[in-house]
């Protein structure tokens, strides 16, 4: 289990330490956010959250002035535990020449809010090409937590018509694989990313894009995934899933 980043997830207070108050109450805006954990040794900080969970569902908002003028907007996302609890905030951080010239293939900057207001995860994805002619220049991701800190990396595996990805450590080792259907655009169901050990023998997790209904596939580019990975995978890779599920 080792080889996949799996590690035992303490569930005890450590002596001494007196929680923060448990913010579980809707805010003003209705949210409801997932309690804030303990600090975990060697953890680091946010990313506490993802030691008590085993899945995350990203919901993409609605951007009423992109639908329309046609404006490609700042994605933003709310992400949450099965509960529905509010985990973190997302939200990209990309100049409008670049949304609105580069399109889905933008270099984007994603800053990852948890509800203190702390940023504590960084994606950073630099302009790069997914075609099969240019395998040279495909499809890379950086996770960094806290912002600076590198944790891994998602890079993109050449492929002739499946898409395919490697999850790294902060040290550029291959950790785990995830690969793709042959079709990722089907109507009337999820699409599923396999996340698999490092020989692609033993299933790990599953990323998820849902099937939002006719209205909004065609008419909008809101997004809805699911992240589902094993309680004791390593929190740093839980955040590099995290990250591939965005660079998906």
């Amino acid at each position: 289990a080792g080889n996949y980043g799996f590690q035992a997830q303490p569930m005890a207070f450590p002596g001494g330490f007196v929680p923060p108050p448990v913010q579980s109450q809707p805010t003003m805006d209705g949210t409801i956010w997932m309690p804030i954990p303990p600090s975990i040794p060697n953890c680091p900080p946010g990313l506490e959250y993802l030691t008590q969970i085993d899945q995350i569902l990203i919901h993409q908002q609605l951007e009423v002035l992109e639908i329309v003028t046609g404006f490609e907007e700042n994605n933003k996302y709310e992400l949450k535990n099965a509960l529905g609890q509010r985990i973190y905030f997302a939200a990209e951080d990309t100049d409008c020449m670049t949304r609105n010239c580069c399109g889905p293939a933008r270099p984007f900057t994603m800053k990852i809010i948890d509800n203190l207001g702390r940023e504590v995860i960084r994606l950073h994805r630099p302009l790069r090409c997914d075609a099969c002619c240019c395998p040279c220049c495909l499809q890379e991701l950086e996770v960094q937590a806290p912002p600076g800190t590198t944790v891994g990396y998602v890079v993109q595996n050449w492929h002739i018509c499946l898409p395919k990805f490697t999850i790294q450590d902060e040290k550029r080792k291959d950790i785990l694989k995830i690969n793709g259907p042959c079709v990722v655009c089907r109507c009337c169901e999820d699409v599923h990313f396999e996340v698999m050990s490092l020989d692609e023998t033993c299933p790990v997790g599953r990323i998820s894009k849902q099937w939002t209904g006719i209205v909004r596939e065609m008419f909008t580019d809101t997004d809805n995934f699911g992240i589902s990975f094993p309680m004791d995978l390593d929190v740093k890779m839980k955040a590099v899933m995290l990250g591939a599920c965005f660079l998906i």
